[in-house]
């Protein structure tokens, strides 16, 4: 959990830094395809997603050391051919991974956050699950096992290969020439994001595209269809907790009122999208029908509620970095503590953005947490040591955060509504 920790105190001023990069290009080249709010949803997840891993709140039934000592035919050490080797077998294992989850219906479940943005901008990659708690695929691992590539090139080559799927979620890379033939590109993978019927399910690849070509999902980017972003069930929220179990919570409900056994216990391996006969009559969802033809979720926020929005996520940025920076200091089992008021307060702040007056709530539990844990220890976590007024600092954020809530909800959320309704 630190060693991670320590990769994302780099990882994540560099993925902000670029980001802003590509937003000031956009507005330069006139062609913003970044909306600010957008981004608060799409950073916010990938907070979400980096505190679950560093926590370690995921479970692996078959580890890949298992397998290295009971398969392996030799040993390597750790060199550059083994980092190549890794490499490799870790992309053939992405390829088949990311194929399924878009496949396999209750697989979609923990992939569905990173299609959910309607934009498709630099962002929209850190849209990464928490719902992903459980690791399914290491056995297509098992080549790097048989040739015994050590777990500890394995553990250092996953995050590196994860981070290098980044710079290709964008709209101003155009076409790459003979690039499009070897690597996945910003085409290929606009490909992949879009909800164009031309394009649903194909470009699975995450670094080398020739898998999609050996293996009949490759979809070249076509001049005459632009890609529409997104996915056919909108997810009409900017909190990504919710979305991580948006569509698990329509299969349980499915499963729930399905009339024959058989359904109830075979719709969480059937195709993605698939529901029991007659249920989008009786039981419908909102569906996009005409790509060409949706209104985007949330256009109509004011610019103060999306400038706020910008200040919660920086300021959630700064407590994340202190939990990554001192794992080892804030310690069991004050870490998931420290996590869950990360994941209450993302929760409060997009809350906020969706106009929902609950998130009234959520700040006042925020408050109260902070208060407990303040209150308890005599600190946040230590942090007097560093800032001698940290509770004060910590203190006069929430409660601001609190009242700033009230004015949104109370005042901000109706006149904005009235603008809306006499225009």
């Amino acid at each position: 959990m630190e060693e991670y920790g320590k990769i994302l105190i780099i990882a994540m001023p560099v993925f902000l830094a670029l980001i802003i990069i590509e937003k000031i290009y956009g507005i330069y080249k006139k062609n913003d395809t970044a909306p600010l709010i957008d981004s608060v949803s799409s950073i916010s997840s990938g907070i979400t997603n980096s505190v679950k891993d560093v926590l370690g709140l995921s479970v692996t039934f078959l580890s890949y050391e298992w397998l290295v000592s009971k398969i392996a035919l030799q040993h390597l050490e750790a060199n550059v051919l083994s980092y190549c080797i890794a490499f490799f077998v870790i992309d053939f294992y992405g390829y088949w991974s990311h194929r399924l989850a878009h496949q396999i219906n209750f697989l979609w479940n923990k992939h569905a956050i990173h299609h959910s943005s309607e934009e498709f901008n630099l962002a929209c990659a850190l849209r990464q699950p928490i719902a992903s708690l459980v690791n399914l695929f290491t056995f297509l691992l098992i080549p790097a096992a048989l040739l015994g590539v050590p777990a500890s090139v394995i553990a250092i080559t996953l995050p590196i290969h994860l981070f290098l799927q980044f710079w290709y979620h964008t709209k101003h890379i155009k076409k790459m020439g003979f690039i499009e033939h070897i690597l996945v590109t910003p085409s290929h993978h606009r490909v992949h994001h879009a909800i164009n019927p031309e394009y649903l399910d194909k470009n699975h690849s995450q670094i080398f595209i020739f898998w999609d070509k050996l293996f009949g999902t490759f979809q070249e980017e076509l001049d005459d269809v632009p890609p529409v972003f997104g996915i056919t069930r909108p997810a009409n929220t900017w909190n990504p907790i919710k979305i991580n179990f948006q569509h698990l919570s329509l299969l349980m409900k499915d499963a729930w009122r399905a009339p024959k056994w058989k359904d109830k216990l075979t719709i969480w391996f059937k195709p993605t999208g698939w529901r029991p006969e007659n249920f989008e009559e009786k039981y419908p969802v909102n569906k996009i029908e005409n790509v060409f033809n949706f209104e985007k979720y949330g256009t109509q926020n004011s610019q103060k509620l999306i400038y706020w929005s910008v200040i919660q996520m920086l300021i959630t940025l700064l407590f994340v970095s202190y939990l990554f920076e001192n794992i080892a200091k804030i310690g069991l089992p004050n870490i998931f503590l420290y996590g869950f008021f990360i994941f209450v307060t993302i929760y409060s702040y997009t809350e906020l953005m969706d106009k929902n007056r609950f998130a009234i709530l959520w700040e006042a539990i925020r408050l109260g947490i902070v208060i407990c844990i303040i209150g308890y220890y005599g600190d946040w976590f230590g942090l007097n040591r560093t800032i001698s007024i940290s509770n004060y600092i910590i203190f006069t954020y929430l409660i601001l955060s609190f009242l700033t809530t009230l004015y949104f909800v109370n005042f901000d959320f109706k006149t904005n509504q009235n603008q809306y309704t006499n225009s």
